[in-house]
């Protein structure tokens, strides 16, 4: 009975009900209706333009932007084409962007540990912290940094003299700074490939550890090779000449000067994200098991070394998924710099669609690029992640 039923023949199913068969079906589906509706978007945008006279297509960023960029980092003239100018707003976003993140980032690990803080003064003023600058809009903080401290600052005649030939006003803030001299790129080339022998010995160690199990202090080892060359260089070489601010009549000559546009957007965005980031550390560290905390005591590890060692490396799991969303919105609220007139991606953006009317292609460029700049972050933030999730196998 048992053998006859083994060899009775099968029957497979209709296509219609075949899951692999709906599954595709499905999916080919999707994408038909997808480019339908994207196919439905451009014709009407493109006849759109064309009734407004209107032409599709970027040949018009070729053409004299005709207008100043008051702060750059790359240079820019006037006489230089709209995608010149185009580039400025992007590189000044990325400087936002980046200094933005990096500080934001050391604010919220310091007061999220704070916050647990046994001493009752700082846990709480860590904790005052984080409820005011998470609820207030941060547009409102923007003006306030920017209309209620930094404009409110003395003129340059009376500026406020800060340790190491540093000056504050209310034109910004003028700091010592390096010119490069002719053997300054010979130095980068040097410091670039003691990066490459730097990466490839903690790689070579980390390799060693794995097979052998002796440790070996990798990161301090290639922070010193690092260091030490870049020191060695500067010592051989001489690639920098230091300039001072000097203060002459009407303003500082020598040193870099920082507009207080530009201070007030980075004080703004940091005090805003940090309070977040903050929150995700307390709650990371908080994630933790206390048979961790009570494992590292039993070591005879400190309160920083048990945070350091022990708590913080585990607790990145938890941390960095959300914290890559708060960098990512760190990047685009910087498109809030038009309200206290910073010359970002979007600022000078509004001024090429003034000038040319070309809305759609401007609206587009600028929508490519916060993508890029998002995606290209949480590519990097996602391999950390990864990194980080192997570790702890």
């Amino acid at each position: 009975m048992s053998q006859q039923a083994a060899t009775l023949p099968t029957q497979s199913p209709p296509f219609w009900r075949d899951l692999r068969f709906l599954t595709i079906g499905g999916q080919v589906l999707f994408v038909l209706l997808v480019a339908l509706v994207a196919g439905t978007l451009y014709a009407n945008v493109t006849q759109g333009m064309a009734q407004l006279g209107m032409t599709a297509g970027f040949s018009f960023m070729n053409s004299t932007a005709g207008f100043e960029i008051s702060q750059k980092i790359i240079p820019f003239e006037p006489q230089d084409s709209y995608w010149r100018a185009f580039q400025v707003g992007v590189v000044n976003t990325l400087v936002v962007a980046i200094v933005g993140i990096a500080l934001a980032t050391l604010l919220g690990i310091v007061v999220g540990v704070a916050q647990l803080s046994p001493n009752w003064l700082v846990a709480q003023l860590a904790r005052t912290y984080v409820i005011i600058f998470r609820n207030i809009p941060l547009l409102l903080q923007l003006f306030f940094w920017y209309f209620g401290v930094f404009q409110a600052l003395p003129n340059v005649r009376e500026s406020i003299a800060l340790p190491g030939n540093i000056y504050l006003n209310s034109r910004g803030l003028v700091i010592p700074w390096l010119e490069g001299n002719a053997t300054a790129g010979t130095w980068w080339l040097l410091v670039g490939a003691s990066v490459l022998v730097a990466g490839g010995v903690m790689y070579a160690l980390k390799l060693r550890q794995d097979r052998t199990g002796q440790q070996a202090p990798g990161l301090l080892i290639g922070a010193g090779i690092v260091i030490g060359t870049a020191g060695l260089g500067v010592l051989l070489l001489n690639p920098f000449t230091v300039t001072i601010p000097e203060l002459q009549r009407f303003n500082f000559q020598g040193g870099l000067r920082i507009s207080i546009e530009y201070t007030a957007l980075v004080v703004g965005l940091v005090m805003y994200t940090g309070a977040f980031i903050a929150e995700h550390v307390r709650a990371g560290i908080q994630g933790i098991s206390k048979g961790q905390s009570e494992a590292a005591r039993a070591l005879g590890l400190k309160r920083g070394q048990m945070m350091r060692l022990v708590i913080l490396p585990q607790a990145l799991r938890i941390i960095i998924p959300p914290t890559t969303n708060e960098y990512l919105n760190l990047t685009k609220n910087s498109s809030l710099a038009i309200a206290i007139g910073y010359p970002d991606l979007f600022n000078v953006s509004r001024t090429i669609l003034n000038q040319t009317g070309q809305a759609v292609s401007v609206i587009l460029l600028i929508m490519a690029s916060y993508l890029t700049i998002s995606l290209f972050t949480s590519l990097l933030m996602n391999l950390y992640n990864q990194r980080v999730r192997l570790v702890e196998r």
